[in-house]
């Protein structure tokens, strides 16, 4: 399994993997039992990343390395739309209005498609390696991680460059917006998680619990914690507002 997501309501689970489907879950409200809903099939790669519709909880688009992003309607499990893009794709995330969808592929190039159209309004080609790519909550600025230990601010929709942060000493592998729009939290290779301010651009703390390179952030729905994860058998949380671990998740293999 490469990429888990929760729709907008946090009814629903989905997985992508490199059996080359994505499954789609339905969590009871009360946390009494999960029954898997469907399977999404159609890609001829590994779907490496999903994420749901902001706006619509039964909408998701998939990543691939066939080359194709795909947009589904969970409850029926059929492909509503399809765009052939030029590499294998690894990245993916909505705009938070839900209008435009980022790709990003391993040739380091950018894609934005017009949801509407499911059509490609945007490309470029980066000189630098990209891991994660994210929009800030209001939608005015884009942000890419870079192999370099950057974090590259780019104003949208012109994709204009604002600001490179310092970020790392090593990769940075990933991106988390805190949903409050305060805050977004950056993994690295050099094992650490740094916390930044999104309107000074200043990192404000470090959380130093894992040993291994960092692949995975997500904040909580209220932003007051971090859960991070790597080839550490756990999988840390943290406060937000303190740096401290208030619970660690034991885990069997490594995480991506």
């Amino acid at each position: 399994v490469h990429s888990v997501a929760w729709n907008c309501t946090g009814t629903k689970l989905a997985s992508g993997s490199v059996d080359q489907t994505a499954r789609v879950w339905h969590i009871e409200p009360h946390g009494h039992g999960k029954a898997k809903d469907i399977e999404l099939k159609g890609h001829t790669d590994s779907v490496d990343q999903l994420c749901w519709d902001p706006k619509h909880a039964d909408l998701i688009a998939t990543a691939s390395g066939d080359k194709t992003v795909r947009l589904w309607d969970a409850r029926s499990g059929k492909c509503s739309q399809q765009a052939e893009l030029s590499g294998e794709n690894i990245n993916i995330t909505y705009k938070p209005d839900g209008t435009h969808i980022a790709v990003g592929n391993r040739d380091d190039e950018l894609t934005i498609l017009d949801v509407r159209k499911f059509k490609p309004i945007h490309r470029r080609k980066f000189s630098y390696e990209v891991n994660e790519i994210a929009w800030n909550m209001t939608g005015d600025m884009f942000f890419l991680t870079t192999g370099n230990g950057t974090v590259e601010v780019l104003a949208y929709p012109l994709l204009r460059p604002v600001d490179t942060l310092m970020a790392h000493t090593a990769g940075c592998y990933c991106i988390a917006i805190d949903p409050t729009g305060r805050y977004f939290a950056v993994g690295s290779a050099d094992s650490l998680v740094s916390l930044w301010d999104i309107s000074e651009m200043l990192c404000v703390l470090t959380f130093t619990k894992l040993e291994w390179p960092v692949r995975t952030i997500s904040f909580n729905y209220t932003g007051d914690y971090i859960a991070s994860a790597s080839e550490d058998l756990f999988i840390d949380i943290s406060n937000v507002h303190t740096g401290r671990t208030v619970h660690q998740i034991p885990c069997r293999a490594a995480m991506n």
